[in-house]
C-alpha cells in the first residue's frame, strides 16, 4: 500500500485547480499557502517544462484534535496537495495522512488521521470529477 494519494484529473490544470480549492474549502480545509513550483523554478533559472502547484492546507479543528492528543503530529501540519501536469496530464496527490501520522506509533490519532484523509480524498475525487476511486499510487 502506497503512502501517496494520486488521481488523474479530467479537467485542465487551471479548472482543476480553482476546483481543488474551492472543494478544498467546502470540506472545512483554508489554503494557507499556494507555492508554484514552475513560477520560482523559472525564477531561479531552471527550465521547467510543466505546471505545478504544491496547496499547504489545514483544517483548523482537526489540527487542534489532533495536537492536543500528541503534539508530534504538528510535526506533518499542514497538509499538502500537489497538483501537476506529466506526459499532459494533470494530477492531485497528496501524502496520505494515515501513513504520517502512522510513523508516530500513537493509536489515539488513527481516528483522526482516517477522517481528514478522507476529506481530502472527498475533496480531490470531486475537483478531478473523478467518481469513484481510482487511486494511482
Amino acid at each position: 500500500m502506497s503512502s501517496n494519494y494520486i488521481i488523474k484529473s479530467h479537467k485542465p490544470f487551471d479548472k482543476t485547480l480553482e476546483s481543488l480549492k474551492e472543494n478544498l474549502m467546502d470540506h472545512g480545509f483554508g489554503v494557507l499557502w499556494a507555492f508554484d513550483l514552475k513560477g520560482k523554478m523559472l525564477e531561479k533559472g531552471f527550465e521547467f517544462d510543466r505546471n505545478y502547484m504544491i496547496l499547504e492546507v489545514c483544517n483548523p479543528k482537526q489540527a487542534h484534535d489532533v495536537i492536543s492528543v500528541n503534539h508530534e503530529a504538528g510535526l506533518f501540519l499542514p497538509c499538502k496537495v500537489a497538483i501537476y501536469e506529466e506526459h499532459g496530464d494533470v494530477y492531485v496527490g497528496m501524502p496520505k495522512p494515515t501513513a504520517l501520522i502512522g510513523l508516530l506509533g500513537d493509536d489515539k490519532l488513527d481516528a483522526p488521521a482516517h477522517s481528514v484523509e478522507s476529506s481530502l480524498k472527498s475533496a480531490i475525487l470531486k475537483s478531478c470529477e473523478v467518481f469513484h476511486d481510482q487511486e494511482l499510487s
